[in-house]
């Protein structure tokens, strides 16, 4: 049951898990477009979109059997969720990009950056938490 109380709205099941995760993916590959024109130049968004389902995924994962599983402290399961789903990041653009370690690392850190401003003005838009 969602917080507002509109569950009879949601439904839950694998409606919801699936429009979970589309967003998710969508969200990391807009921003992940974003910091890749940003750091290389022009790219083609279908690498972002093809680099971001992976780091959607774990982070789905990992935040739910993860951190609401009660294996580590709430604090200390954000950190790993954050810590793993930016490795997840880093091989997945490696490999989409062609790029080196020393390349992905920056590109890396740029995705989290602009994931980190995008979600923190949409929440504010949306009061989404």
């Amino acid at each position: 049951m969602l917080q507002s109380g509109f569950s009879s709205l949601t439904g839950g099941g694998i409606l919801a898990v699936l429009v979970t995760v589309l967003v998710t993916w969508l969200f990391y590959a807009v921003t992940l477009h974003l910091a890749a024109t940003f750091f290389i130049g022009d790219v083609p968004s279908q690498l972002a979109a093809k680099a971001a389902t992976a780091p959607a995924v774990v982070s789905l994962i990992l935040q739910r059997w993860g951190v609401e599983s009660g294996i580590v402290s709430a604090d200390l399961g954000v950190l790993v969720v954050l810590v793993l789903t930016m490795v997840a990041d880093g091989i997945a653009i490696s490999t989409t990009y062609r790029l080196s370690t020393r390349s992905t690392a920056p590109l890396v850190a740029l995705h989290l950056a602009f994931a980190a401003v995008l979600g923190f003005a949409l929440n504010n838009i949306f009061n989404l938490v």
